[in-house]
């Protein structure tokens, strides 16, 4: 199989993850199973839910909308992104999201931040108390554009495109580690490679942008990791929702999503359904989890590393065309 295979179901990955876990966000472990038991498939938001009320089954959020964001500007920019002009693209964004009656919208550390950024705020400064997922969640166009044989240089692309919202270690190193892991599985890694390759990345991101006071991104994905038993996967989610945590930090969520991960080593549409499952910020961690696993899957099981009907039920419901966002991405590696 090819780069373009991986590269592909990266990006499908990141969207069925993202559109399962849509309903699912901000609930409870026990309430997503007492709603919807065992969930195997898309699922509309209840009319109530806080920020997907009414969403239909299959709906992506804002973390692969802000990924197709952060790609075409990637594109725009031959490989890099201003900050600035993300900041500026990012209020665009979320002005038409509201538009729709949308009530998923900026996160908080990056709201912060482009508000800053547009009252005149410096770029350098905007981030730096940016210490959420959001890079994290929308970094995997630049796992796509940048090969993984250089990881400072990786790194630094990253920061590029985290350093406007999210310019603290922490965030940096989460963004880092997906980011890495995506373009591992891209240049044929299988899955235990693509992790180290991806907590290596993470111990180079954590020393960029501001210090903050979080536990160490690397430490906990080999953690997390550690506590995955395939033999045992609903013990392995358990601990992982318990010890790990699912929240919307960096340093809880990213290391989850490698921990799920390898708990499904061989079965990307599971590991997909369990992020999903697990609560907390479950759209970002299924997001995250499944753009690994289909970048490291798809070089060995090309476009079926997903299931056919959810590649084209995520594809329709949306109006993704997520085949030329990939072949431009990789146009630039």
């Amino acid at each position: 199989m090819s780069g373009r295979d991986s590269a592909v179901s990266a990006l499908y990955g990141l969207a069925i993850g993202d559109a399962l876990g849509m309903p699912t966000q901000l609930m409870a472990r026990v309430a997503i199973a007492d709603r919807y038991g065992v969930l195997e498939t898309f699922e509309p938001a209840d009319a109530d839910h806080p920020l997907a009320a009414g969403m239909p089954a299959g709906s992506i959020t804002d973390d692969t909308e802000q990924a197709l964001l952060l790609a075409r500007l990637l594109v725009e920019g031959d490989g890099h992104v201003g900050a600035e002009k993300f900041a500026l693209a990012l209020v665009a964004w979320e002005d038409g999201m509201r538009a729709k009656g949308s009530l998923d919208l900026l996160g908080p550390s990056t709201k912060r931040a482009v508000e800053a950024v547009i009252a005149g705020e410096s770029v350098a400064e905007s981030g730096r108390f940016g210490t959420t997922n959001g890079a994290a969640m929308r970094v995997t166009p630049v796992g796509i554009a940048v090969d993984s044989t250089d990881l400072n240089a990786l790194v630094d692309r990253v920061v590029e495109a985290s350093s406007v919202s999210h310019n603290t270690g922490v965030a940096i190193a989460g963004a880092s580690a997906v980011a890495a892991a995506v373009s591992a599985g891209i240049d044929g890694a299988n899955l235990r490679e693509a992790i180290e390759l991806g907590a290596a990345a993470a111990s180079i991101g954590a020393t960029r942008g501001y210090w903050v006071a979080a536990a160490d991104v690397a430490a906990r994905i080999r953690w997390a990791v550690s506590l995955a038993d395939p033999a045992d996967p609903e013990r392995s989610l358990t601990r992982i929702y318990e010890l790990v945590g699912t929240s919307l930090a960096t340093q809880e969520s990213v290391p989850a999503a490698f921990g799920i991960l390898a708990t499904y080593p061989d079965e990307p549409w599971r590991v997909v359904l369990a992020a999903a499952s697990l609560g907390g910020d479950s759209d970002t961690v299924a997001a995250m989890a499944g753009a690994i696993a289909g970048s490291v899957h798809g070089s060995m099981h090309g476009s079926g590393a997903f299931p056919a009907d959810a590649r084209s039920f995520v594809a329709r419901v949306n109006s993704l065309d997520l085949e030329s966002v990939a072949d431009r991405l990789l146009a630039l590696r």
